[in-house]
């Protein structure tokens, strides 16, 4: 053993590293899940190494002001700024090409508006209510007015941490605003004081049947029990994967997320694409007006917008029954999501501006469009897009990842 040690001892620093280089170069070689690595042992690692620091790189030292996407460096310095009270003002004028194809623009008048001693904006600059009232038309037993038009749009616990739930619930409290549950159900952190819209899709996690349907029963006792929940929000489909379910794997289900879904722990649970408790239009107005019906609330709809003819459908079905969803919360295809193909992030469905304007049309031309809530939520959470929103019919917006943003989300 000594000779061995003193052999060991005798070999110089360098030599050491040559031999490590050597092994991790045949380890290379032999392995076969990686070509770039076979083909050039060593000097291949360095690859993924700078692919993997190549977001950052990009974001802090090569990107431009305007070039991001989703959310370029200027608009989430403006969450930024704004949420913290800051100056969110830039000096010297845009740096926007404003002839640029679907540049917003807002006509200004000649002279600004004055507010009047009698205007309720005279006492509270912030107070700007949604535009209509959920659940006024069909006379539903507990109507809701959201106290304001800019809310927060479904985003689930489970996606979002249990601090980052429970900030937004704060915030929305002190904004008068509500807040959307998302489809992981209704968690502790939804409990903190603001007004909660209860948000459920294929999976009816929080009112999900044993087997894995929807459980009238569950959503009744949820209404009961907690009377912060002002409305109900049935998912249809969302901008970045319409027509697509999806998993939640097992390790992700913990004891607490199991409690809140109704599902097992540690069982991967399946979201089908399509609901278990509906399947055509008429079945889907008498889901609604049972759910209301059981528990008082205003009872809406969420969709991506693409084909007309099913919306169709439903108008005419409202126009003949009086019947039918107290708001429709229209999605646009660059919404956002936890995880989606590509290929239906970037391609399924309309973007916002092109779905909201078929849908509000083909409503309006029945004289349909006063009777519901118009929801807007797809990167509407900016002064002129917002703007341009309530232009077209909106009522009020619903904003997800401008509100992550603001609680210190970095598009990273």
């Amino acid at each position: 053993m000594d000779q061995i040690l003193e052999f060991l001892g005798s070999i110089s620093w360098w030599l050491w590293i040559i031999i490590a280089l050597a092994i991790i170069a045949i380890r290379d070689v032999l392995q076969k899940k990686h070509t770039i690595r076979h083909n050039f042992p060593i000097v291949g690692r360095l690859r993924y190494w700078f692919e993997s620091i190549g977001p950052e790189m990009r974001q802090y030292f090569v990107a431009n002001n305007r070039e991001e996407l989703p959310f370029n460096r200027i608009e989430r310095g403006w969450v930024y700024a704004s949420s913290k009270n800051e100056n969110n003002y830039e000096g010297f004028g845009t740096d926007r090409d404003i002839y640029a194809h679907q540049h917003i623009f807002i006509n200004n008048a000649m002279m600004p508006y004055k507010v009047g001693k009698d205007h309720p904006n005279s006492e509270d600059k912030t107070f700007l209510p949604c535009a209509k009232v959920m659940g006024e038309f069909n006379k539903r037993k507990k109507p809701y007015r959201p106290a304001s038009v800019i809310n927060v749009s479904a985003m689930s616990f489970g996606s979002l941490s249990a601090k980052a739930v429970e900030s937004l619930n704060k915030g929305v409290k002190i904004a008068g605003a509500y807040h959307n549950t998302g489809e992981g159900g209704l968690s502790p952190y939804h409990r903190h004081g603001g007004d909660v819209v209860f948000h459920f899709g294929t999976g009816y996690f929080g009112v999900r049947a044993e087997d894995g349907g929807f459980s009238m029963e569950k959503m009744v006792k949820l209404v009961e029990d907690n009377p912060f929940v002002r409305a109900i929000e049935v998912k249809l489909s969302q901008g970045a994967k319409p027509g697509k379910g999806g998993v939640l794997p097992g390790k992700k289900i913990t004891k607490e997320i199991a409690a809140i879904r109704g599902v097992e722990v540690g069982k991967d649970v399946l979201s089908p694409p399509n609901h278990k408790a509906f399947s055509t239009v008429p079945e889907l107005v008498d889901f609604i007006e049972d759910i209301a019906e059981q528990t008082g609330l205003p009872v809406g709809i969420k969709a991506a917008i693409g084909k007309l003819d099913q919306w169709e459908e439903l108008a005419e079905i409202m126009l003949k029954t009086g019947k039918g969803p107290d708001f429709i919360a229209v999605d646009g295809g660059e919404g956002g999501t936890g995880a989606a193909p590509p290929s239906f992030a970037d391609h399924v469905s309309l973007p916002w501006v092109y779905g909201f304007a078929d849908l509000y049309k083909l409503f309006k031309d029945k004289g349909l469009s006063d009777r519901v809530v118009w929801i807007g939520s797809g990167k509407l959470g900016f002064p002129a897009k917002a703007a341009m929103a309530f232009a077209m019919g909106a009522d009020c917006i619903n904003v997800a990842r401008e509100a992550m943003m603001s609680i210190g989300c970095i598009q990273a």
